[in-house]
C-alpha cells in the first residue's frame, strides 16, 4: 500500500524503523516540527528508542531543523496524546493550542504545560511562536457520548480554500472556534461540521483524513 500511494502521489517512498502516525506529527513546512513524546516515544510504537536517536531520524524523514517537544500524555486516549489534538501550525511562527477548562479532566494540566512549552519556543528561524488558544467545548450532544469522545477543536483539516473544523453544539464555542479560525485563516472558508459519530471514537477530522501537498 505505502508504494502505490507514493506512485500515485508521485512521491518520494522513504523507509524507517520508527513507527508514526500522521496525527502525531505536526509540521510549519519551514524546518520545524511539533510532536508529543507520548505518542511517538511510547514504548508501544518505538520500545528502546531514545529521544535523541528519534529526533535525528524524524529530522531525517520530515526535513526539518528543529523539533519543539510536548510532553503530551499516554494511556488516557487510544493515540496517546497526538499532537494534532493539541497544538496547529496555522502559519509558520502561528500555533494553534487547545485549552482545557475543566479542572476535573486530564488535559486541563497537561494543556497548561504545553501553553508554557509554545509560549516560551523559537522555530527553525529564530522567531517566538505566536500562540494562539482554542478551549474546548463546555458541552456535547449526548447522542454519541463516550469515555473516549474527544471533543476539541484542533483537529481540523485545512484543504484547498477551506477550514474544516468540529461544532459540538456549544453555540457559543462554535462560534468563538469559527471565527478565531476565519481570522487566522482569512483567505478561505470555515466549514463547521458535526462530528460526533467520529468523535465517539476518540478521533477527529484530521484523523480521519490525509493531506496531500502540492
Amino acid at each position: 500500500m505505502p508504494e502505490f500511494v507514493c506512485e500515485h502521489a508521485k512521491a518520494e517512498f522513504i523507509r524507517s524503523s520508527l513507527i508514526l502516525e500522521g496525527g502525531g506529527i505536526e509540521v510549519d513546512g519551514e524546518g520545524t516540527a511539533i510532536i508529543t513524546e507520548s505518542c511517538v516515544l511510547n514504548a508501544n510504537r518505538n520500545p528502546g528508542v531514545s529521544k535523541a536517536e528519534c529526533g535525528r531520524e524524524l529530522k531525517r524523514l520530515l526535513g526539518v531543523e528543529k523539533i519543539i517537544w510536548l510532553p503530551g500524555i499516554a494511556g488516557k486516549d487510544i493515540t496517546d496524546g497526538h499532537t494534532d489534538f493539541y497544538a496547529r501550525f496555522a502559519h509558520p511562527g502561528t500555533v494553534v493550542a487547545g485549552l482545557e477548562l475543566d479542572s476535573s479532566s486530564f488535559d486541563y494540566a497537561v494543556t497548561r504545560r504545553h501553553l508554557e512549552i509554545l509560549r516560551a519556543a523559537t522555530d527553525a528561524k529564530g522567531r517566538r511562536l505566536k500562540v494562539v488558544t482554542l478551549e474546548g467545548p463546555s458541552t456535547i450532544r449526548q447522542t454519541y457520548a463516550s469515555d473516549d469522545f474527544a471533543a476539541g477543536y484542533i483537529n481540523f483539516y485545512v484543504c484547498n480554500g477551506a477550514v474544516i473544523a468540529p461544532e459540538f453544539g456549544d453555540t457559543r464555542r462554535d462560534r468563538n472556534t469559527r471565527a478565531i479560525l476565519q481570522e487566522l485563516f482569512a483567505d478561505r472558508e470555515i466549514v463547521q461540521l458535526n462530528i460526533d459519530g467520529i468523535a465517539a471514537g476518540g478521533g477527529g477530522i484530521h484523523c480521519a483524513t490525509q493531506q496531500q501537498p502540492r
